[in-house]
């Protein structure tokens, strides 16, 4: 088993661990930690704990150090100056009218390295606009593709619910989502309707998927018959978020009923 502490470079971003040693180190934390990309600041979002070695990528490295009042400005510096190299990177773009839409920019705590995520339709050709970068930054200068879903996450924004996306504030890895979780919870299969900010599938259809399931398994099917005072019906809908059902009795409207009342009816 190994001692970690589990860190995230960005809001809702992946879990990374590492060896916290002798280092007091809660959740809440920041902490400065080595990585392939070079120096980086990072927030405790897990504290120490014990994993298996299965859980870890070996071999694991060491936190350096807690971060002092001196690295949070560092590191609020850069942000400033991502903004600043955003809008640089924006202008070389145009200049080579290259067909890629930038998203954001990222410094590498020791300024390394500065990372440029962007989306495109297919393959771009960008060593002209890497060789402008690099001469005015006078540092590594690495462009990323990503892919829908991630530059939904990086901006953010609300979804279909009025709520902030899944994925940009608490959702810290994209997981396969299929059409088959929208029908085990009877929704509309329109595509507009199941479709986050990203077009593709919305997040929750996954992790509400157990929730779902459980509602379902606990309210009648539809077709079943039910006797009530004002006469025998048969249920038509039901609605697994509001815990109702919706009877037809043979009038021209059907009448709802709450599920958590059917203990009064016979089902059959």
């Amino acid at each position: 088993m190994y001692t970690v502490v589990g860190v995230s470079f960005k809001k809702a971003g992946k879990i990374y661990y590492f060896d916290p040693g002798e280092l007091e180190i809660k959740t809440g934390d920041y902490v400065i930690v080595e990585t392939a990309r070079g120096i980086e600041y990072a927030e405790v979002v897990v504290g120490k704990k014990e994993v298996s070695e299965k859980e870890i990528v070996a071999p694991l490295k060491d936190v350096i150090r807690k971060a002092t009042l001196k690295d949070r400005e560092v590191y609020e510096k850069n942000l400033e100056l991502e903004k600043d190299a955003y809008q640089i990177c924006l202008e070389k773009i145009d200049k080579h009218a290259l067909p890629m839409k930038l998203i954001d920019v990222e410094y590498t705590f020791d300024h390394n390295k500065i990372i440029f995520y962007f989306t495109a339709d297919g393959r771009v050709d960008f060593r002209e606009l890497v060789k402008d970068l690099a001469a005015i930054f006078k540092t590594r200068i690495e462009l990323r593709q990503i892919g829908v879903r991630d530059e939904a996450k990086m901006l953010g924004g609300l979804g279909p619910c009025g709520l902030p996306v899944c994925c940009a504030t608490f959702l810290r890895d994209f997981k396969p989502i299929s059409i088959k979780m929208a029908k085990k919870q009877d929704l509309s299969l329109n595509p507009a309707k199941i479709s986050g900010l990203c077009g593709r599938l919305m997040c929750c259809l996954r992790y509400e998927t157990k929730s779902y399931r459980y509602l379902k398994e606990s309210m009648p099917n539809v077709g079943e018959k039910i006797e009530l005072e004002i006469g025998n019906g048969k249920i038509v809908d039901r609605n697994l978020v509001k815990h109702t059902i919706e009877v037809d009795i043979g009038t021209d409207e059907n009448i709802e009923i709450d599920v958590g009342e059917l203990d009064d009816y016979d089902l059959d």
